[in-house]
């Protein structure tokens, strides 16, 4: 591992710093994201997630929420910044059990 990635993972492997800021949206890869509490009375918003996921068995479970909140969290640099999202799930794309 170079340099800097390892001083970075090393940071985050720290305690965040005490203070958090909040958001009512995201941006990322050319879509944004709102709260849903931003886009109440609104004519349009998104708040519609879809998490692709997998399992250890064969079948691929994908999940739909709603996106309730942002939180950014700083590990002691600018650079390391991690971003939490809080979804309301709606339903799941499988029929089956996974136990």
């Amino acid at each position: 591992m170079r340099g800097s990635a390892a001083i970075s993972l090393s940071l985050l492997g720290l305690s965040p710093e005490s203070k958090v800021k909040c958001y009512n949206g995201y941006f990322v890869n050319g879509y944004v994201f709102h709260t849903k509490e931003y886009g109440h009375g609104r004519k349009t918003y998104n708040i519609g997630v879809c998490i692709k996921g997998s399992t250890s068995s064969e079948f691929e479970v994908d999940y739909y929420g709603r996106l309730e909140e942002v939180i950014e969290l700083q590990y002691h640099s600018e650079q390391n910044r991690v971003f939490l999202f809080k979804l309301i799930t709606l339903a799941s794309n499988t029929t089956h059990k996974i136990v």
